[in-house]
């Protein structure tokens, strides 16, 4: 807000000290604290009202920048005030950590001043407020007082409705917001592009991105969402578009090229290309804390153990930085992605007794799950009892997935199902799934069945697999069963090839994976085949060049068949292949995967 919003009355006749504060306040752009009382003094002192009315705006912009109990003092001792300083405090409201739901409270209070207007300055803070609170009512009735005065057609408070709206998860009004804009600019673009690509929507959030080409030069802050949505969808190509992109045409400052190289670092990880992640994280001038859990994550997710505890002794030991509790989620996946019980227990320790780190969900879920998979239930268990968190669904779900592997007795079973069912709902598809699984490797077919028409008599869908794989930079997507894409005829009967060579190679159908689908114990190995990674893989088979690694990104975890199945194709057909499922990355090659059969 620039000082020009408050017009400034003439100097009292003769008053050497008015221009005196008034040189010292608007000149400067910091001034300190102690320095803002003593103005504050002499004001007092010097400067009778009306003249100081300007003076004490000034004096407001300057306090809320430093110290919100003295801004609120100062704003409650000011006997008449304009929109101007309600903005200020707005603003200094909704910039606080504790006390952002203030801001509307003295927004309402504005709206009631008869003798003052809220302006377009005043909306975006709101906003800002509304969004960080999630506070979806609050943001609504700002957005109809906005109408109200005249503000519709605002680009910056347009801006700041799709920034609201996305906070709160409302990407249809967010969408409505900037369909309906009169005039755009590159923020408005970015606002819709990120908002679209922080809610999931990664492909509509490249497909508009694609659109605003057509209009606009993109910015540092759009290849920052487009990074982010290739992340998200393990499109490595239109990736290394983006970071060529950024290296040719974007200038940025040094603080944004930290953050810029984290997304790089995570994008490349996330798009199983380690090598290029390393590149760039080694190449960077700068490195804080998230450089080092973006390598570190990205190391886990791979299965690197050993250079997941390398860079993290680096961490430490040469850069001297200390880790946070991101770091030790990396850590401590790695530890459960492998298996490593008495280095999880280690590293959990260490981050509470050495770094004081408080553990959240996701450091427990780690542990428990560790301990779980390696049999250990009974003590996965005693930390759930005494825990100080209240253990989630993913907890549960953890627990009971060791139980059916392990064949824990049916009994602790079947009670864990309710716990997870009583955590998530009774319209979660996993913990039906899961039992579903159980029933089925002890050959309980009537007990499949009855969980399947639950799950009907219920309306609970189970999610369906979706798996994606990018060639020539063009991402293609299938589902479990899917018959939409122009290529099926070849990819089915790329698949019958793949049932073929395996027969001849002794492979025989996991039936326990696949007991949600058919009625019909004899059609069970048929559904598994059209898993949608089989789809994706067959694709590949048929359009990708030979030597090049087939990646392919799964929503869900890889199933037990097609982890089998992949390993074959692998050493069968020569190729290697890298899949992407919700837990972490498997590469597969010459008949084997890099998680070692452990995920």
């Amino acid at each position: 807000m620039a000082a020009v919003l408050v017009n400034a009355p003439a100097a009292p006749p003769a008053n050497p000290h008015y221009h005196r504060l008034f040189q010292n306040l608007t000149q400067c752009t910091t001034i300190s604290l102690p320095n803002l009382k003593q103005i504050h003094a002499q004001i007092l002192r010097t400067v009778p009202p009306p003249h100081n009315f300007f003076l004490y705006s000034r004096l407001l912009h300057f306090s809320s920048l430093q110290d919100l109990a003295y801004t609120l003092k100062l704003f409650n001792q000011i006997p008449s005030h304009n929109t101007f300083m309600y903005n200020t405090v707005i603003k200094a409201y909704g910039h606080s950590k504790d006390h952002k739901e203030q801001a509307f409270s003295l927004f309402q209070e504005l709206l009631e001043r008869e003798n003052l207007v809220p302006d377009k300055y005043t909306f975006p803070f709101v906003l800002k407020a509304c969004a960080y609170l999630f506070a979806i009512n609050e943001g609504r009735q700002a957005h109809a007082q906005l109408l109200k005065n005249g503000f519709g057609s605002d680009v910056y408070i347009n801006n700041s409705l799709i920034h609201f709206y996305a906070s709160c998860g409302c990407l249809e009004y967010a969408r409505k917001v900037f369909d309906k804009m009169p005039e755009r600019s590159v923020v408005s673009w970015n606002a819709i592009i990120d908002a679209l690509v922080q809610l999931g929507e990664f492909h509509e959030g490249l497909k508009m991105f694609v659109e605003m080409k057509n209009w606009f030069v993109p910015d540092g802050y759009t290849l920052q969402s487009v990074i982010d949505a290739c992340a998200g969808l393990g499109a490595l190509s239109m990736g290394m578009w983006a970071h060529a992109y950024l290296l040719r045409k974007c200038e940025f400052d040094p603080n944004f090229d930290v953050l810029l190289n984290n997304s790089l670092v995570e994008m490349y990880s996330k798009c199983g290309s380690l090598r290029m992640a390393v590149q760039v994280f080694e190449a960077m001038s700068t490195r804080e804390v998230n450089s080092w859990n973006a390598m570190i994550l990205g190391f886990a997710m791979h299965g690197e153990v050993e250079r997941v505890f390398e860079y993290f002794s680096h961490m430490i030991d040469e850069d001297r930085l200390m880790p946070n509790s991101i770091t030790f989620i990396g850590i401590l996946s790695v530890c459960n992605h492998s298996g490593l019980v008495d280095r999880g227990r280690k590293y959990f320790d260490m981050m509470v007794d050495e770094y004081d780190i408080k553990p959240v969900l996701q450091h427990y879920g780690c542990l428990i799950d560790l301990l779980a998979r390696n049999g250990q239930i009974d003590e996965a268990l005693d930390i759930v009892s005494n825990m100080p968190l209240k253990p989630d669904a993913v907890i549960w779900r953890s627990l009971l997935d060791a139980c059916c592997k392990n064949n824990v007795d049916l009994e602790l079973t079947e009670e864990l199902a309710r716990q997870m069912m009583e955590s998530e709902g009774n319209f979660c598809s996993g913990v039906y799934v899961l039992l579903s699984r159980l029933y089925a490797s002890a050959n309980r077919w009537n007990e499949v069945g009855l969980i399947r028409k639950l799950m009907t008599d219920k309306g609970v869908a189970k999610e369906p697999g979706c798996s994606t794989i990018e060639i020539n930079g063009v991402v293609h997507e299938f589902f479990a069963g899917d018959t939409s894409h122009p290529q099926t005829k070849e990819i089915y009967r790329q698949l019958d090839d793949f049932e073929e060579r395996l027969k001849l190679v002794g492979h025989i159908p996991d039936s326990s994976q696949a007991p949600m689908v058919d009625d019909l114990d004899d059609e069970k190995g048929h559904s598994l085949r059209l898993h949608s990674e089989r789809l994706a893989i067959a694709f590949g088979l048929l359009n990708s060049k030979p030597g090049v690694p087939i990646r392919i990104f799964k929503n869900i975890r890889v199933c037990t068949d097609c982890h089998n199945v992949t390993k074959l194709i692998s050493r069968v057909f020569n190729v290697e292949i890298i899949v992407r499922d919700r837990i972490r990355f498997h590469h597969f090659k010459s008949g084997s995967c890099s998680c070692k059969d452990y995920w």
